[in-house]
C-alpha cells in the first residue's frame, strides 16, 4: 500500500510509474533479467507463451497495473495460477469498472509475473523529504503493513549521510537485506526516484526466479534470493534529462479514474520537440490559482508557501517552462493554461519564476504577451487578476511588456523583478487568495 503523508501540493515534482517499469528499471541497475509482461486489450493472449516459455513452467501471479494499490484487498489479484487460469482472469477482469477509494476507472492493464512461493514477508520504502530521505523497514510485511506500522523502523539519511553497516544495522540484522536495502537505496538516490515502497519483498531459496542474475550463469545455485513482489514507485520528471538512458523512454499514465486533458498531451508533446522544459500537471482543475512557472526548483518553493498558507486546495496546476523556450512555445503554453483556467473557476494568475541563468525573459514574456492578447476579454469579464515575478537575462524588458500590455488590454497585473523575494509575491498576492 501507498503510505506517504505528504500531501499532493508538496509532491508536485512526483511522477507515478507503472510497477512493471519499476521493477525494469531496479532490476537493469542490479543486472538481472526481470521477467514480467503488461497486458492490455490489444494483447494477443494466446501467443505469449511462444514469445515467454516461463508461462506454462510454473505458476504465475496476475494484477492490475495502474498506479492504485490494495489490489488484494479489492480481490483483483490473482495468485499461484495456471497460465490458462491468468487468461481467463484478465479476460473477465479486462475493462471492468471498478472503485478504488474516491476514483472510478476501467481495468485496462495487468502485469503478469512467476510466482514466488514464500513463508515470510518483508516491508522497504524510500521517501524523499525535503532535507533528507526516509527509510522504512518491517519484518512483517504485507497487505496488513499499516496496521502493524508500529513494528516498522525508521532511520533518516541526510544527502551527504551513507548508508554504512552500523546505520543498516538498526534496520535489519541479515546481511542480505542490508546488502539489498544499501544497493536499491543508491540507485534510488541516482536515477531521482522521489518514493519508491515494496510490499512485500522476500528472501527466498526457491529455485524459482522471475529475473535471472546475468552475472550469475545457474542462479538456481545461490542460497538465497530476493524477489521484489509488489512495487510502488514516482519518480522526479524534472530529471528526465538526466536519466534518458536508464529510464529507457519511461512514460507516465495518468493515474487511475483520471484522464488527461487534451492541454496536458499537447504539452508533453511539445516538451518532447523542444529542448526547453514545458510541464503541465493538472492537480485541482476547479481551483482558483493557476500558474506559468519558471524553473522546476522555483515552481516547487511557490506551490509550497501557497500550501503552507493554507490556499493548497486552490492549486489548479502544476508545471514548469524553463531551459529558455522560445516566444511560439512560450506562447503555446501560456494559451494551453490561461484556455484551462478559463474553463474552469480561474481567478488569480501567476507568473513567476526565479532568476533565471540562461532563459531569455524578453523572449519568453512576448509569447505571455500575445496569449493575454488572445484571451483579454474573457480575462477581463472573469476579474482575472495577474502576479509577476521573475528575473534574468533582459529582464527588465520583459517585465516592462507584459505590465504595458496587461495594462492596455485592462487586466490588472502586478509586476515585480528580483528586487523583491520568492515569498514576498505571494505575500502581496495573499489579499486575493
Amino acid at each position: 500500500m501507498y503510505l506517504n503523508r505528504l500531501s499532493s501540493e508538496e509532491v508536485v515534482a512526483r511522477k507515478k510509474i507503472r510497477e512493471i517499469d519499476a521493477k525494469k528499471i531496479i532490476c537493469s541497475q542490479f543486472g538481472w533479467n526481470y521477467q514480467g509482461i503488461l497486458v492490455d486489450s490489444s494483447t494477443n493472449l494466446e501467443t505469449l507463451p511462444g514469445q515467454y516459455p516461463w508461462l506454462h513452467s510454473g505458476k504465475v501471479v496476475v494484477k492490475p497495473d495502474q498506479l492504485f494499490g490494495q489490489r488484494k484487498k479489492h480481490g483483483l489479484v490473482l495468485i499461484n495460477a495456471t497460465f490458462n487460469e491468468a487468461k481467463m482472469f484478465i479476460s473477465e477482469k479486462m475493462n471492468e469498472t471498478v472503485v478504488i477509494g474516491k476514483a472510478e476507472g476501467k481495468l485496462t492493464h495487468f502485469l503478469i509475473e512467476p510466482y514466488v512461493p514464500h513463508d515470510k514477508e518483508y516491508y522497504l520504502s524510500f521517501d524523499s523529504q525535503r532535507d533528507y530521505d526516509l527509510i522504512h523497514f518491517s519484518e512483517q510485511g504485507g497487505i496488513d503493513i499499516e496496521a502493524n506500522w508500529n513494528k516498522v523502523r525508521t532511520i533518516k539519511v541526510f544527502p551527504l549521510d551513507l548508508l554504512d553497516d552500523s546505520v543498516l544495522g538498526q534496520l535489519s540484522g541479515n546481511i542480505i537485506i542490508q546488502g539489498f536495502i544499501k544497493q536499491l537505496f543508491s540507485v534510488f538516490r541516482n536515477l531521482d526516484f522521489s518514493y519508491l515502497e515494496i510490499n512485500p519483498f522476500v528472501v527466498s531459496s526457491s529455485k524459482i526466479d522471475n529475473r535471472d542474475n546475468k552475472n550469475n550463469k545457474d542462479n538456481k545455485e545461490n542460497k538465497s534470493t530476493i524477489f521484489m513482489l509488489d512495487m510502488v514507485a514516482q519518480v522526479d520528471d524534472c530529471a528526465s534529462f538526466k536519466n534518458t538512458k536508464a529510464w529507457n523512454g519511461l512514460e507516465f499514465p495518468a493515474e487511475f479514474g483520471k484522464q488527461k486533458y487534451p492541454e496536458e498531451k499537447h504539452i508533453e508533446e511539445l516538451d518532447q520537440k523542444s529542448g526547453a522544459s514545458l510541464k503541465l500537471t493538472i492537480l485541482h482543475p476547479e481551483g482558483k490559482i493557476w500558474n506559468i512557472l519558471g524553473g522546476g526548483g522555483g515552481s516547487i518553493i511557490y506551490l509550497d508557501m501557497i500550501a503552507n498558507i493554507g490556499k493548497g486546495g486552490e492549486i489548479a496546476n502544476y508545471g514548469e517552462a524553463s531551459g529558455n523556450p522560445s516566444a511560439e512555445e512560450s506562447y503555446e503554453y501560456a494559451t494551453s493554461i490561461i484556455s484551462l483556467m478559463l474553463q474552469h473557476q480561474g481567478k488569480i494568475l501567476f507568473i513567476v519564476g526565479g532568476i533565471a541563468n540562461f532563459t531569455d525573459v524578453r523572449d519568453t514574456f512576448s509569447g505571455y504577451c500575445r496569449a493575454l492578447k488572445d484571451f483579454a476579454g474573457e480575462l477581463r469579464k472573469r476579474g482575472v487578476t495577474i502576479f509577476v515575478r521573475r528575473g534574468g537575462p533582459h529582464y527588465e524588458e520583459g517585465l516592462q511588456q507584459i505590465k504595458t500590455t496587461a495594462e492596455q488590454l485592462g487586466i490588472p497585473i502586478f509586476v515585480h523583478g528580483p528586487e523583491i523575494s520568492m515569498p514576498k509575491i505571494i505575500q502581496i498576492a495573499e489579499s486575493s487568495l
